[in-house]
């Protein structure tokens, strides 16, 4: 995948994500919806993480497609 698919992916999960939030007016639909909110912002994270990824290795004159998406407990346990 390279960065324009990513970026494509990206762009979709921020859309799938917003509307997902949107939908979660009510308790009862919030709680139904909650899980699969965390799963697209999580497989949002792993998308910009394989695209930051893949950034640093062009920069450093690496071949970004070395770079491999890396799993949602190792991206979920970053610190900002």
């Amino acid at each position: 995948m390279d960065n324009q698919n990513i970026q494509h992916q990206i762009q979709a999960l921020v859309e799938q994500e917003r509307q997902l939030r949107e939908s979660l007016g009510s308790e009862e639909d919030r709680e139904a919806g909650q899980a699969e909110l965390r799963h697209v912002e999580e497989q949002l994270d792993q998308c910009w993480d394989l695209l930051r990824q893949r950034r640093a290795k062009q920069h450093a004159g690496d071949d970004p497609e070395d770079a491999s998406a890396r799993p949602v407990n190792q991206v979920e346990g970053y610190r900002q």
